[in-house]
């Protein structure tokens, strides 16, 4: 297999460089500096840390490119788990370390991105652009684990009046009721990337898989359907259970999904809209593996594998190729995306134009989803960045949409 990564040019990089530095300043801004340095969970970090990190990772990449050295004070403890790189601050320890202070993040970013607006002046070979453009990406990532991070924070302070909130909070109202399964042609798929711009390593190369034919949902399962789940008692039943799923959910007494309570009769939740009764038509989230496994069993089906979910994604099965997004460039007018600043997922049936060809709706957006494939990398990857994600591809499931 080739691998071909194709990079933008240096001008669309600008660009994206501009606007995803802009967006996790606007996400990161609403904090107070108490709020901005803490740490609620030994599995998130502070948001402080996030935004250091980040410009961390562009510094790393400057200093192999031009000797990037920046005088900021605690620059030490922002290696995630990169052992090249040395000293690595263990992740349930951030909290403990709000290093560096809020003011030096700030400079720091501030001297970041002259130097990346400097480099992109220049020309530069594709190396050097793709490990920009995973800086890019990078930085994205962690502007959806702040705003995890965040949720999981508030959400202790159910009686509180200063939720974080984004800047618009909007409802997109399905125009169709949804209901059903597609079915899709068995065969052989080309699994991975293939498209223009960029893709992440483990993305390639694309590679020949055989699937059998097979039934897709429409769309994604929603809240007052897993309702019904824990009403039968699917909590309680073992036969539904993989057998680490079954210890996980009794060790850590889990009845329903993460911030899910029972208050007299009516399933309540706290997120970015505050305390409120779960709107059962929403897509369920927050739930592990083991959970969304367990659901499938009891409705008498199975969760995906990877090449399903992707083929029932993005295969257009009339003109013979694959569409990253079916609806063409115009994807965030079809998507509910974190910049879309809907912060919530839409009701299942949502954005019909941006079904997928064999009619699945909101596969891009809203919601990770699970799939039962094991994370491995492709035949024939070949690591672009080394630590980035070659070294996770042990005991994980891999997740789309």
């Amino acid at each position: 297999m080739i691998m071909q990564v194709y990079t933008l040019d240096n001008e669309e990089i600008k660009r994206e460089f501009i606007e995803t530095r802009r967006l996790t300043l606007e996400l990161f801004k609403q904090l107070s500096i108490e709020d901005a340095v803490m740490q609620s969970d030994s599995f998130g970090s502070p948001p402080n840390w996030h935004l250091a990190h980040t410009n961390w990772f562009y510094h790393k990449i400057l200093d192999d490119i031009v000797g990037f050295k920046p005088n900021i004070r605690g620059i030490r403890y922002l290696n995630s788990y990169y052992q090249r790189f040395g000293y690595i601050l263990p992740k349930p320890l951030r909290g403990r370390y709000p290093r560096p202070l809020v003011k030096d993040t700030l400079r720091y970013r501030r001297l970041v991105d002259k130097e990346i607006l400097a480099l992109l002046e220049k020309p530069l070979d594709e190396d050097t652009k793709y490990k920009i453009m995973l800086a890019n990406q990078h930085e994205m990532q962690h502007q959806e684990l702040m705003i995890y991070d965040l949720q999981h924070y508030f959400n202790q302070f159910i009686d509180a009046d200063d939720n974080y909130k984004p800047k618009v909070i909007k409802d997109i109202k399905p125009k169709e009721k949804v209901e059903g399964m597609v079915e899709i042609e068995g065969g052989l798929y080309n699994l991975g990337f293939n498209g223009k711009g960029f893709c992440y390593d483990n993305e390639l190369p694309e590679h020949k898989v055989y699937l059998q034919p097979y039934r897709i949902d429409k769309r994604l399962v929603t809240n007052g359907e897993f309702i019904k789940f824990i009403e039968d008692g699917g909590y309680e039943d073992p036969s539904l259970w993989l057998d680490d799923g079954w210890h996980f959910i009794k060790e850590n007494n889990i009845k329903a999904p993460l911030y899910w309570q029972n208050i007299d009769g009516k399933w309540m939740k706290k997120d970015f809209r505050g305390f409120r009764e779960i709107d059962k038509d929403e897509p369920v989230v927050n739930v592990s593996y083991y959970e969304a496994d367990a659901y499938a069993r009891w409705i008498g089906k199975r969760l995906p594998t990877e090449a399903e979910w992707e083929k029932a994604a993005s295969w257009d099965e009339e003109e013979g190729v694959k569409r990253l997004y079916p609806w063409g460039d115009q994807f965030r007018d079809n998507a509910n995306l974190l910049e879309s600043f809907i912060w919530k997922p839409s009701k299942a049936g949502s954005y019909p134009k941006g079904k997928s060809y064999y009619g699945c709706y909101q596969m891009i957006g809203d919601v990770w989803e699970w799939t039962s494939s094991e994370y491995r990398l492709y035949p024939g990857f070949k690591s672009l960045f080394e630590e980035y994600n070659d070294k996770w591809a042990i005991n994980q499931k891999v997740l789309r949409g």
